[in-house]
């Protein structure tokens, strides 16, 4: 996982620990990453439209939430992960922060 959280700040610049998780932005939240004993959460707070690019993005909580999960076992695939940073990235830069309610 820490090679492809090097990537993250490729697609979403700004970086900082919120929640006790590593947050990563772009135009307003982007990314979290939440660790815990056996597993790691990465969630997208636009993943409810990032679910289509990737079916492992399972739509979570409230507004756009999305999360996959990764186990002790699981392969990650740091390109693909790259890849869904740069349209979470995207999404914000069209739509705004994710945050913000209109």
């Amino acid at each position: 996982m820490d090679r492809t959280v090097e990537r993250l700040p490729r697609a979403c610049a700004e970086q900082r620990v919120k929640w006790g998780n590593l947050l990563f932005a772009h135009g307003g939240q982007c990314i979290l990453i939440h660790v815990e004993d056996h597993r790691v959460l990465l969630g997208f707070f636009r993943g409810k439209r990032l679910a289509s690019f990737d079916p492992a993005i399972k739509p979570s909580g409230k507004y756009e939430l999305g999360n996959i999960g990764f186990g002790p076992d699981d392969v990650i695939d740091a390109a693909r992960i790259s890849q869904l940073a740069a349209r979470a990235a995207a999404l914000n830069a069209k739509l705004g922060d994710p945050a913000r309610r209109s």
